[in-house]
């Protein structure tokens, strides 16, 4: 593979896949995006059509069957990664496969399981690890500059309503896996830790077209957590809140405090007679993160060309999943969960 390029194969051309395909298309040194599958056809028809290839499918096992394909793109529904990634791994594909990473802690340990016996990169798609400023604040972190860490807050707060299938919390895991699972990495690689506990609390405010079929269903939630090195955290989360995309981080330590987080679409302000300040908010993670995609998407082509383990690991991606499970478990029964192991009590 040194010698060539790293053929592609896109899983899902929603709006997370198609910023990996559009990234692999022109932009990812060493790779070639060579094909798409979508099990609607026209959606298909249409991804191959914008990237510009002749190979898309509708049936992802003749995907990975496809032997040009070196390395597949998962980005699909959430139910659906585990038996997409296992069935990669055993054809020898590469693997990056988007967040949340399963439903359960046992999918993710197939998963991983599969990635290691049959000797393919197994990566988590983070991105925000791979942000600049992320990473400044984790240098920073790590020199010591505010000391030791004692309690990092992290929100993500969504603009649009959503979409009907999440509703059902059995099926998408709510909020706290689609929205929260960045925030919930966040804390565990800033804090250097796992979680100990949680205790969430959620509600419908948003979505009144849920409450009748979906009581469960919450559209906000709030997670206080203790960490297993002592640390504290806080993640506030929110679909529908129209303002913007809104996605937000402090570090607290004992000697100083680091804050992230860009809400400005440009660094334009208008100012007006009405004594009236207007600054355009971002609306999308889209624009946000795009850089982090990117070097998202490089560093899990030099894995494979390097031949070491990728920067975010199948170990990250489930004990997110394992602290989304905790949460809902916490909202469900109104209690502190406690995380022992891949158990929770």
């Amino acid at each position: 593979m040194e010698n060539r390029k790293i053929n592609v194969g896109l899983i899902g051309s929603g709006r997370a896949g198609m910023i990996h395909a559009r990234n692999f298309k022109s932009s990812v040194p060493g790779s070639h995006i060579l094909a798409v599958c979508d099990p609607v056809e026209e959606a298909a028809i249409s991804a191959a059509k914008e990237l510009e290839i002749d190979t898309r499918y509708t049936d992802y096992i003749n995907m990975i069957n496809d032997e040009r394909i070196d390395a597949v793109i998962i980005a699909t529904p959430t139910k659906y990664h585990c038996e997409i990634a296992v069935a990669a791994a055993k054809a020898k594909k590469h693997i990056l496969c988007e967040k949340p990473m399963a439903m359960t802690v046992d999918e993710c340990n197939e998963m991983d399981k599969a990635a290691k016996e049959n000797g393919v990169i197994l990566q988590l798609a983070f991105m925000r690890r791979f942000d600049a400023s992320f990473i400044a604040a984790k240098d920073m972190i790590d020199a010591g500059e505010i000391g030791d860490v004692v309690m990092v807050r992290s929100n993500t707060r969504g603009p649009s309503i959503p979409k009907p299938w999440m509703y059902d919390i059995s099926k998408s895991n709510g909020p706290l896996a689609e929205v929260n699972s960045h925030d919930i990495d966040s804390l565990r690689w800033f804090t250097g830790s796992d979680f100990k506990t949680v205790f969430a609390i959620g509600g419908n405010y948003r979505c009144p077209d849920a409450k009748k079929d979906f009581p469960d269903f919450y559209d906000n939630v709030v997670l206080n957590a203790s960490f297993k090195n002592g640390c504290q955290g806080i993640i506030d989360g929110a679909q529908g809140v129209l303002y913007g995309y809104d996605a937000r981080c402090e570090i607290l330590g004992t000697k100083g405090c680091i804050y992230l987080g860009n809400t400005r679409e440009n660094s334009v302000t208008l100012c007006k007679s009405d004594m009236r300040r207007n600054e355009e908010y971002i609306n999308s993670w889209k624009y946000l993160f795009r850089e982090a995609y990117l070097e998202e998407d490089c560093d899990f082509i030099r894995a494979i060309t390097e031949c070491r383990p990728p920067k975010v690991t199948a170990y990250d991606g489930k004990m997110a999943v394992l602290t989304v499970n905790a949460g809902n478990l916490s909202i469900k029964e109104k209690r502190i969960v406690e995380i022992n192991g891949d158990l929770l009590i």
